[in-house]
């Protein structure tokens, strides 16, 4: 049986290309802002584009939040996409004006420091080798379109006290410097880039992340 996906829906995102991106891979797909759909759902994605304050609040408006805060609570998979990878760490800072996110990762999103801004089109990751989402991609190319990221994961650096607690996987790009492209964290896992607008690339990503819904 097909997995169960909600692409949530606050009114920021490409949500029409994920809807279509999630169903070329096989799973039951519907965009929804209902609370208890998204709750029934095996996975549900997060998606995001344009100002990390506005996302943020928008989402909190449709207490998506709520969602999201719930749903991982009991280890029920979560998947965010560009700004809705951002909102996921403590705060993002655009035009000197900082906004709070909703602080599952520590961590700042800020402007990219680079000579071309947007960071826009193909490019690679640096995945690291228990890597789910990025299972058999090799040196694949995916699409970016952002000026703000974040360019430091304090987690990973943090010592892990069990052997059953697992240190969060991140995968870097680099544009300027280097930055988060992805994170497999528990049931969160988020991307920088639009594995929707990411070709076989991003589909093969998509499945993998279905597998573990």
């Amino acid at each position: 049986m097909a997995s169960s996906v909600v692409v949530f829906d606050y009114g920021f995102g490409n949500v029409r290309s994920a809807v279509r991106a999630l169903e070329r891979v096989g799973a039951q797909v519907e965009l929804s802002s209902d609370l208890d759909t998204a709750m029934a759902a095996d996975g549900v994605v997060i998606p995001g584009v344009g100002a990390f304050a506005a996302c943020a609040s928008a989402l909190r408006a449709a207490r998506g939040d709520w969602v999201v805060e719930r749903r991982l609570a009991g280890g029920r998979p979560v998947l965010g996409i560009c700004v809705g990878m951002q909102i996921m760490f403590d705060s993002g800072i655009e035009h000197g004006e900082a906004a709070e996110g909703l602080a599952q990762w520590p961590g700042t999103v800020d402007r990219l420091e680079a000579d071309v801004v947007p960071h826009m089109g193909w490019d690679t990751v640096d995945a690291p080798s228990d890597s789910v989402l990025f299972r058999g991609l090799g040196d694949e190319r995916f699409y970016f379109v952002h000026s703000y990221a974040a360019r430091s994961f304090p987690l990973s650096d943090e010592p892990v006290s069990s052997a059953a607690i697992r240190r969060p996987a991140v995968t870097w790009s680099d544009h300027g410097g280097r930055f988060v492209a992805a994170v497999e964290n528990g049931p969160l896992s988020a991307t920088q880039f639009h594995p929707e607008k990411s070709g076989d690339a991003g589909a093969r990503l998509l499945e993998n992340w279905l597998t573990t819904l």
